[in-house]
């Protein structure tokens, strides 16, 4: 009894030691999460949630929500039957289709000469006719000729995108760019008469206040936007691709976007400028393109 009345306050001492370096290894996790938290925030990752691919629905996820609709089953089956044309004709059209799409290219000086708003509903009602996951129709078109709105939309661009070339994306990408002279500068935003923001629906909203599943999504609206740019040499415009990184929840607010649309991809669209020039640049042959079996 006497021993262990002695050995006591050792014992208590241990504990203190042990409960002290408990303590302190605690706050040191703590001060290191809020420290990574804190700089993941300045970091700013240069990929931002509108760009991440969400085509992936888990079923798990779509049981544990119940405001989510089936599509409807009863949908009637018609005949088809499609314009055949002899193979000598099919040459010839898919030779001159080619020629056509050969000569895109992509045009950062554009002119500010009016574009008929009719040519631009037409290309975008060409772009809707796109295939799509289960049907769904996953896009929405803006389309923003308000001179305005167009400068808001430039100002939140170059913002970001001035971050994007300083900071988030590395000397390697920056680099691999400067052969074709792109900056953070983007007078095009202002001087085409139209600005084309193609946005992805995650997921669709039935009248009823229910979520209806977009399967697919990023693939179908990305198969629309290449019709979308098919359509545009059809008829004698240009435009650039654009894919403003870290830009998109701004610019969904600032377009007054409901919050399952996010933004895939930008195009101003209008002729090219007196002064335009391109990259000298080529495309692929055949043989390192195509793989036949």
């Amino acid at each position: 009894m006497e021993l262990f009345s002695s050995l006591t306050p050792v014992f208590i001492a241990i504990i203190c030691v042990l409960i002290g370096i408990i303590l302190k290894s605690n706050r040191k996790s703590s001060k290191k999460g809020k420290s990574e938290t804190q700089n993941k925030a300045e970091s700013r990752p240069w990929v931002d949630d509108d760009l991440r691919d969400s085509t992936d629905l888990h079923v798990e996820e779509e049981d544990a929500d119940g405001d989510w609709q089936g599509l409807d089953e009863n949908i009637a089956h018609v005949s088809f039957s499609a314009e055949r044309y002899s193979e000598g004709e099919m040459i010839k059209r898919s030779k001159e289709f080619y020629e056509l799409l050969n000569k895109r290219r992509s045009v950062r000086f554009i002119s500010d000469e009016p574009v008929p708003r009719e040519v631009i509903n037409n290309v975008i009602k060409a772009a809707g006719t796109s295939p799509s996951g289960a049907h769904t129709e996953p896009w929405t078109f803006v389309v923003v000729e308000d001179p305005e709105v167009k400068h808001r939309i430039r100002e939140i661009i170059e913002e970001e995108e001035e971050i994007n070339y300083k900071k988030r994306m590395g000397d390697r990408w920056v680099n691999d760019l400067k052969r074709l002279r792109t900056n953070w500068i983007k007078e095009y935003l202002d001087t085409a008469p139209y600005l084309i923001l193609i946005f992805k629906q995650v997921y669709g909203m039935l009248p009823n206040g229910q979520k209806k599943t977009h399967y697919y999504n990023e693939i179908s609206v990305s198969i629309a936007c290449g019709i979308l740019l098919a359509a545009l040499q059809n008829v004698g415009l240009v435009t650039v691709t654009s894919t403003p990184l870290n830009c998109g929840p701004r610019l969904r607010v600032l377009l007054q976007r409901p919050t399952n649309e996010k933004l895939l991809l930008l195009l101003p669209v209008g002729y090219p400028g007196k002064d335009a020039t391109v990259p000298d640049l080529t495309r692929k042959p055949l043989d390192d393109i195509m793989v036949v079996m």
